[in-house]
């Protein structure tokens, strides 16, 4: 068991390995914008290009323990999260602008908490500046110089691992300020931006297999990290529970729109793959200043990184979008759908006979068409 004054120690500790730079008066004389964040799988409205100049970029994280439940038999797990969502939520700027994030971690917790941005530069990605106690908030500025998707996360001096595997990071996505653009320099666009954050989760189990409940989070700590040391999940999740987005949590599309999918996971690798689509555009590692690879069928995204996958839907119908580790997705939750709505299209796929018994000495339509030949 982990005690709140045990983890204060050690965030007080960590906090006096890197010496804090002093305290900068706000000298820039940008526009600011605010922005409401929203949960996974939806992002907030953003512009994909823009000819306006750079900007300061506001964002409001707010920390949450809490208990949630992480599958149909009703297993309880206790979280740890940006604004209550597992994954955080996806923030969306563009090469040049400021990133402004005020971290909050109201007395309702328990432990310590940071952030560390991989798309920030220095001071451990801001973990070194970030770390707030109950009852605390800071503010954060740094600027994003790389374009792509990049993951964050809470990284507090010996507990990074289970604070990140209880569910504590997002992604962001820094768009070049001209837009997306293929190999050959034309333009791309979406019309619709989902975010998928995967999530292995380790949850105890009593002498009896069952899994087991505590009242807080720092409960959890001791059992937990014992079950994460033998590096075998109990649930590998999208957006923090088995089923939150597929059936009538399904993501949403119609023939003719393209889609991109922003896909993290910040502890391992994994394979997503669209059963029935593809991968029109891919940036597998996230960075938009690398061309695009195209018509990839599985995508394979680093432990501690976010991709990106353009996909056109050309037909309707239910697609299962999952890790193809498919002990993962079908056995332990790693599995979301799209429902897609349009006309179907005979010349992609038709059933050119339906399922039957097989008749004695009769041919197949192939074998017809052969013999008739």
């Amino acid at each position: 068991m982990i005690t709140r004054r045990i983890a204060f120690l050690g965030a007080a500790a960590a906090a006096l390995i890197v010496a804090a730079p002093a305290l900068a008066a706000d000298d820039l004389k940008l526009p600011r914008q605010a922005v409401e964040l929203v949960a996974p799988p939806f992002v907030h409205p953003h512009e994909q290009a823009t000819k306006e100049g750079p900007k300061i970029i506001e964002f409001k994280l707010t920390i949450k323990e809490e208990e949630v439940v992480i599958d149909e038999a009703g297993t309880k797990f206790q979280a740890m999260t940006f604004n209550g969502s597992m994954p955080g939520p996806l923030m969306v700027v563009h090469e040049g602008d400021y990133v402004e994030v005020t971290l909050v971690n109201p007395e309702t917790n328990a432990m310590p908490h940071n952030i560390d941005f991989h798309a920030a530069t220095g001071a451990l990605g801001g973990g070194a500046l970030t770390h707030v106690s109950p009852g605390e908030q800071v503010v954060l500025r740094w600027k994003a110089t790389r374009t792509g998707t990049f993951v964050y996360h809470c990284a507090p001096e010996g507990m990074i691992p289970w604070h990140v595997v209880s569910g504590m990071h997002g992604t962001v996505m820094v768009l070049p300020r001209d837009g997306l653009k293929n190999r050959e320099g034309k333009a791309l666009r979406y019309d619709r931006l989902y975010y998928v954050g995967e999530n292995d989760l380790y949850v105890p189990k009593d002498e009896k297999g069952k899994y087991k409940t505590y009242e807080t989070v720092g409960e959890s700590f001791a059992d937990t990290t014992e079950v994460m040391r033998k590096l075998i999940p109990t649930h590998v999740v999208f957006n923090g529970k088995v089923g939150a987005l597929t059936g009538k949590n399904a993501m949403t599309a119609k023939v003719g729109e393209t889609v991109m999918i922003v896909h993290s996971q910040a502890n391992r690798d994994t394979r997503p793959h669209l059963i029935g689509g593809h991968g029109d555009y891919v940036w597998e590692t996230g960075k938009f200043i690398n061309p695009p690879e195209k018509d990839l069928e599985t995508w394979f995204i680093r432990g501690g990184s976010a991709g990106a996958a353009l996909y056109t839907f050309r037909q309707p119908g239910i697609y299962a979008y999952v890790n193809h580790n498919l002990i993962e997705a079908v056995e332990l939750g790693a599995s979301a759908h799209f429902k897609v709505e349009g006309e179907w299209n005979n010349d992609l796929m038709k059933q050119v006979q339906p399922p039957g018994p097989i008749l004695p000495g009769k041919s197949s339509a192939a074998e017809t068409v052969v013999k008739i030949r």
